[in-house]
């Protein structure tokens, strides 16, 4: 009986360390800093699954049965994790309970085209580029979107994403953030604005913001814009006609630019042009919604980042040749 109770201790104590063995001892993985990701909605043993597919080298099987003992069978979190060499299985199924994800982010610049956007989307190596290849109207139809331009429609800000995720799931948050902000605003708009729609608060403030050389003048251009379409008077707005030249545009905007008809030239054309020309800001939004009242029709740029507003052509002309052409 002694003898027999020895052995089912050793037996027992054996089995431990074993467990201690497998729960504490470094795993193996075939990076030395290993990138795996969870998806969705899964399970431990699915989880189990991906570390072991991924390159941790331990069997699925012991992995989850590790996680079950632990009780972490219901608390593994989607993402993409990364374990460094040296790390425990039980550090390694922590990361997973917790949450822990790798991730990185993009960020996404007021006054930036939907054409940079997706440069800078392109250029981010930790994402998966599943509309590297799609055209603009596939990416729309993607996003459920189909048929509308991209330009305009998704919000600037920084968007932090776990590695590995696909590029679409970044431009889904940016655009339901964009539609949120828009909304918003849209609610709380000032009354009797001449917009029809929240897209043409949304196309005037990305016009907004391409003019906009100072923060304290936001509101004063959004108002010249107001009065003018209030008068059915054109725009007359440069970034629109720059907009609209597309790759030909080389820097320099000419008078024959400006008579050179596009459907978002608003020297040639009245009211305002059928899509946005840019990703407006929060700042350019509210702008819009709330505009300074003023009685200026005009504004020329000082030199200095802001503008001289003028209720008249004659002060007009006489603020350009100021402060475009140097005369007194």
């Amino acid at each position: 009986m002694k003898s027999l109770a020895k052995f089912f201790f050793a037996t027992g104590l054996a089995l431990v360390a074993a467990v201690l063995l497998v729960v504490f001892w470094p795993v193996p993985l075939s990076e030395s800093k290993l990138l795996v990701r969870v998806p969705p909605g899964a399970s431990l043993r699915t989880a189990a699954q991906s570390l072991n597919e991924g390159g941790v080298g331990v069997p699925a099987w012991i992995i989850s049965g590790v996680g079950r003992i632990a009780g972490l069978s219901t608390s593994i979190k989607a993402g993409s994790y990364e374990f460094d060499e040296g790390i425990a299985l039980w550090a390694l199924l922590r990361k997973l309970s917790s949450g822990d994800t790798s991730q990185a982010d993009v960020l996404f610049v007021e006054g930036s085209t939907f054409r940079e956007m997706r440069v800078k989307l392109n250029g981010q190596p930790e994402l998966l580029h599943i509309t590297r290849d799609m055209n603009d109207a596939d990416i729309m139809s993607r996003l459920g979107m189909a048929g509308q331009s991209p330009e305009g429609w998704f919000f600037p800000d920084t968007y932090r994403f776990d590695k590995r995720s696909e590029d679409i799931a970044v431009l889904q948050r940016a655009l339901a953030a964009m539609q949120k902000q828009l909304n918003t605003v849209w609610l709380s708009r000032d009354a009797n604005l001449p917009l029809k729609s929240p897209y043409e608060l949304l196309i005037l403030a990305s016009i907004v913001e391409k003019e906009t050389g100072t923060a304290a003048d936001r509101a004063q251009i959004a108002g010249v814009f107001i009065n003018r379409l209030r008068k059915g008077m054109r725009l007359q707005t440069d970034p629109t006609v720059i907009y609209g030249l597309g790759e030909r545009f080389d820097g320099n905007l000419r008078k024959a630019d400006l008579q050179r008809d596009t459907p978002h030239n608003t020297y040639t054309r009245t009211g305002l042009p059928p899509t946005p020309i840019c990703m407006p800001g929060l700042a350019a939004l509210q702008a819009v919604a709330h505009p300074a009242k003023t009685d200026a029709l005009y504004f020329v740029a000082k030199g200095d980042g802001s503008s001289q507003f003028s209720a008249t052509l004659d002060a007009h002309n006489r603020a350009v040749n100021q402060y475009q052409r140097g005369k007194p």
